[in-house]
């Protein structure tokens, strides 16, 4: 396992770097440090395992296709323990792919080949999310429960039910579906959600909110939210049953 280490600054970020692709994996690592981040680099998902329950990274890079163990389960098992960002690189432009590794726990994709400025800033927005989830979860502490009927949204607690039985959401998956479902049946432009959810600026991450919505459907119901063409999303109350 290679490990780089830069000087340290304000807010010290450990970033763990899964890529068996030495080449590539130098090369985040050294911007990574660049940054004034820690790096730290694994070449298999079952070190990549081993390595996030030591280390206990700020933000994971994860590449889909690793030895040993594929950065999918790898990525199931690291957020499984404690949850941290997932960063997930993907040699194939494939939307299945991704809401597959979204509904593995990752929070956000990159296809390859990618510029490692798009990289960096996707990484300083999703350390950006963790810390405005915090702010959320410590002022959602009193909000009442989100109750549809058979899904009931729980802020304080972060935690989601259909008909009685609790559905695994991934931190970005919840945050989504509670930003629409405060504001049930309203259309939410996709800048509007990057900007709520992932604390990000501009538009670059557009197809990222697709993905999430694709997985919450997976995991929630088609219906549950509703695509409004051109615009953005609306969540959609369950009906009501007899």
């Amino acid at each position: 396992m290679l490990n780089s280490s830069a000087q340290p600054t304000a807010t010290p970020r450990t970033v763990l770097v899964v890529e068996d692709e030495p080449t590539l994996a130098t090369a985040i690592a050294q911007r990574i440090t660049a940054e004034g981040w820690t790096a730290r680099v694994a070449s298999d998902g079952a070190s990549a395992v081993q390595a996030a329950t030591t280390l206990r990274p700020d933000l994971v890079i994860m590449d889909i296709m690793l030895p040993v163990m594929d950065g999918l389960e790898a990525t199931k098992r690291i957020v499984a323990e404690r949850p941290v960002p997932v960063l997930i690189l993907t040699a194939r432009d494939d939307e299945a792919d991704k809401v597959i590794g979204l509904g593995a726990g990752a929070d956000d994709y990159m296809t390859k080949p990618f510029s490692m400025r798009e990289l960096i800033a996707r990484c300083k927005a999703l350390l950006r999310r963790v810390d405005r989830a915090k702010v959320i979860a410590k002022n959602s502490e009193n909000e009442k429960l989100l109750d549809f009927g058979s899904l009931v949204i729980d802020p304080a607690q972060r935690i989601v039910t259909v008909d009685g039985k609790q559905v695994h959401l991934t931190p970005t998956e919840f945050d989504l579906l509670a930003t629409l479902a405060r504001k049930p049946k309203s259309v939410l432009t996709r800048e509007k959600l990057l900007e709520e959810v992932w604390d990000w600026v501009d538009a670059s991450g557009t197809r990222t909110v697709d993905s999430h919505v694709k997985a919450l459907r997976h995991k929630l119901g088609s219906k549950t939210i509703r695509t409004v063409h051109g615009v953005g999303y609306a969540f959609e109350p369950p009906e009501p049953q007899d």
